[in-house]
C-alpha cells in the first residue's frame, strides 16, 4: 500500500512540478519592455476588433398600412448580422390586394468579404501574439541568440501592419454600405407596395451600429500598434546592429582624418 500511495503522490506532483518549472522559466521582465508590452496590447485589441465585428447583430424595419380597412397595419422587422450577407436576410412584404397576402423579399447587398477578412485577420493576430509572447517570455535566449527569429518576427510584423490598414479601411467602407442598405428608408424604397397609392409606408426600427463602429476603431488602433512595434522589432534584428556599426566606423574614420589634419 505504501508503494502505491507513493507512486500516486509522485504522479500527482509531476504535473504540478512541470507547471512550476514552466512558470519559473518565464522572464516576466520582458513585459516591461516595449517589445513585450506592445505585444500584450496587440493581443488585447485583436480580441476587441474581431469580437465586436463577429458578434454584431441588428434589426431594421418599417410599417405598411393599406388603405383597405380590412387590412391591419403590418410591422416588418428584418434581423441581420455578421457576416453581413444581407441578400440572405428575408422578410415578408404585405400586398394590399385581394389576390395574395405577402411576398418574400430580401435585403440588398453582400458585404461578407471585408467583414470576414477583418475578423480572420484579428484571429490570426490573436494567435500570433500568443506565440510571440511565449517565445519572448519562455525562450528569450533562443530569440536573442538566433538571428532568424528576429528577422522572421520583423517580416511578420510588417505584414500584419499592412494587412491591418487594408482590413480596417475595407471594413470601414463595407460598414458604410451596410448602413446605407439597412436604413428603414432603403427598406421602404425597395418594397413595390410603397410606391403605389394603395399603401402608406413609414420607417420602423433603426439599427444601432455602435458596436460595428467600435470594431472599425479597434481595427485602426491595431494598425497603429503594429506600425509602432515595427521599430522595436527592427532593433532586435541584425540589420539594426549593422547600421550602428557602419555609423560608428564612419565616425571613427572622420575623427581620425580630422586628427591627422590638426597634426599637419
Amino acid at each position: 500500500m505504501s508503494s502505491t500511495e507513493s507512486s500516486s503522490r509522485t504522479a500527482d506532483k509531476s504535473p504540478r512540478q512541470q507547471v512550476d518549472r514552466l512558470l519559473v522559466g518565464l522572464r516576466w521582465q520582458r513585459l516591461e519592455e516595449p517589445l513585450g508590452f506592445i505585444k500584450v496590447l496587440q493581443w488585447l485589441f485583436a480580441i476587441f476588433a474581431f469580437g465586436c465585428c463577429g458578434s454584431y447583430s441588428g434589426e431594421t424595419g418599417a410599417t405598411v398600412r393599406c388603405n383597405n380597412e380590412a387590412k391591419d397595419v403590418s410591422a416588418i422587422i428584418v434581423s441581420f448580422g455578421y457576416p453581413f450577407r444581407l441578400n440572405r436576410a428575408q422578410y415578408e412584404m404585405p400586398l394590399c390586394d385581394d389576390e395574395s397576402t405577402s411576398k418574400t423579399m430580401h435585403l440588398m447587398g453582400d458585404f461578407s468579404a471585408p467583414a470576414e477578412f477583418f475578423v480572420t485577420l484579428g484571429i490570426f493576430s490573436f494567435f500570433y501574439t500568443i506565440a510571440a509572447l511565449v517565445l519572448y517570455l519562455r525562450f528569450h535566449s533562443l530569440y536573442t541568440e538566433n538571428r532568424r527569429f528576429p528577422l522572421a518576427d520583423f517580416c511578420v510584423t510588417v505584414s500584419f501592419t499592412f494587412f491591418w490598414l487594408v482590413a480596417a479601411a475595407a471594413w470601414g467602407k463595407g460598414l458604410t454600405d451596410v448602413k446605407g442598405a439597412t436604413r428603414p428608408s432603403s427598406l421602404t424604397a425597395a418594397m413595390s407596395v410603397c410606391h403605389g397609392e394603395e399603401a402608406v409606408c413609414s420607417a420602423g426600427a433603426t439599427p444601432s451600429m455602435g458596436l460595428a463602429n467600435i470594431s472599425v476603431l479597434f481595427g485602426f488602433i491595431n494598425f497603429f500598434l503594429w506600425a509602432g512595434n515595427c521599430w522595436f522589432v527592427f532593433k532586435e534584428t541584425p540589420w539594426y546592429g549593422q547600421g550602428q556599426d557602419q555609423g560608428q566606423g564612419a565616425s571613427q574614420e572622420s575623427a581620425a582624418e580630422q586628427g591627422a589634419v590638426e597634426k599637419q
